[in-house]
């Protein structure tokens, strides 16, 4: 319960007392007061909030499972920045401009909490729409494969060629296609969806129970009826699996494709940062980036548990 409290006021006593041997940048960081730093104010708070929930545990029995599960995570995550501390700031074992501590990374979000903020709405409306792209075009190309014998005769093989190709390597193509930089952007992305969804969607459609069918052509449905009201259902399983794999590979295609010309952006941001040796904002933006990734593949899942709701906890997140 207190293993929160204990790794902070490690940490914190760490930070207080052990001297700098790694030289601080000139930084607006390092005119703040030494307690309105960001990194002591989040050990300051972590020691806090710990303390009141170890103690409201002890009086309510309602939040004392959540905090026995959740306490040592957090005091992990402390003890990590209490490591991470040690061997930048206090150590210099590895050294500035590349390995600041977590105090100058903490300190340029805060600096640049604006600019990450603008930069993040603009990869989330990029990310989305070469998502959406890849999605829609995915659904139709895996549901005419696997639904037609003909089709499938004729795009599988292109498709088993074209499809592995890195969405990377396309960037002088689309860069020849279209102008806009947004264009190539999304159509990167698309593509690097398009491929997961494709394979996995024609997988789910054509391994669909002939029960299913026979049913269904028993009471009078016609071909569109069983595609769209059994087939695709049937194949929901298989198709938000490829929903997952083409949300994972969009992130990794979002920050080149942010390269290609795109003024904003988290992929922009951390090119910008780095072409100015500001290694403290390069790591602040990978923290957001995290964050951003993570919350966007939460919503995934849990979009997942609420359609197929007799697959609940199949597939952990």
């Amino acid at each position: 319960m207190f293993s929160p409290a204990l790794a902070s006021l490690t940490a914190l006593t760490v930070h207080r007392y052990i001297p700098n041997e790694q030289l601080p940048p000139l930084t607006w960081v390092e005119a703040l007061p030494r307690w309105q730093h960001p990194y002591p104010v989040i050990l300051v708070t972590i020691l806090i909030v710990s303390l009141a929930l170890a103690a409201t545990q002890a009086v309510w029995r309602w939040p004392r499972a959540w905090v026995r599960h959740t306490a040592p995570l957090v005091a992990g995550a402390t003890a990590t920045l209490c490591v991470w501390d040690l061997v930048t700031v206090k150590l210099d074992w590895l050294s500035q401009p590349f390995f600041p501590g977590p105090d100058e990374v903490f300190g340029g979000i805060l600096d640049d909490r604006k600019l990450l903020l603008d930069s993040a709405w603009h990869s989330l409306r990029l990310l989305m729409s070469g998502y959406l792209v890849g999605v829609t075009a995915g659904l139709v190309t895996g549901i005419l494969v696997g639904w037609f014998p003909r089709v499938r005769y004729w795009l599988m093989p292109a498709i088993k060629v074209v499809g592995p190709t890195p969405a990377t390597a396309l960037i002088p193509l689309v860069m020849t296609v279209w102008k806009d930089s947004f264009l190539c952007a999304v159509a990167l992305i698309g593509f690097a969806v398009w491929f997961p969804m494709t394979v996995l969607t024609s997988s789910g459609i054509s391994n669909v129970r002939l029960s299913y069918l026979d049913v269904a052509r028993t009471l009078g449905a016609g071909r569109w009826y069983l595609i769209f009201r059994v087939a695709v259902p049937a194949a929901l399983p298989s198709i938000f699996v490829g929903l997952f794999v083409g949300l994972g590979a969009s992130f990794l295609t979002l920050i080149v494709a942010e390269s290609v010309g795109v003024r904003a952006g988290l992929g922009w941001y951390l090119n910008w940062q780095k072409g100015y040796l500001e290694y403290g904002k390069v790591y602040g933006a990978l923290i957001i980036s995290a964050v951003f990734f993570s919350s966007l593949m939460t919503l995934l899942f849990m979009l997942r548990d609420r359609v197929l709701r007799w697959q609940q906890g199949v597939i952990k997140w």
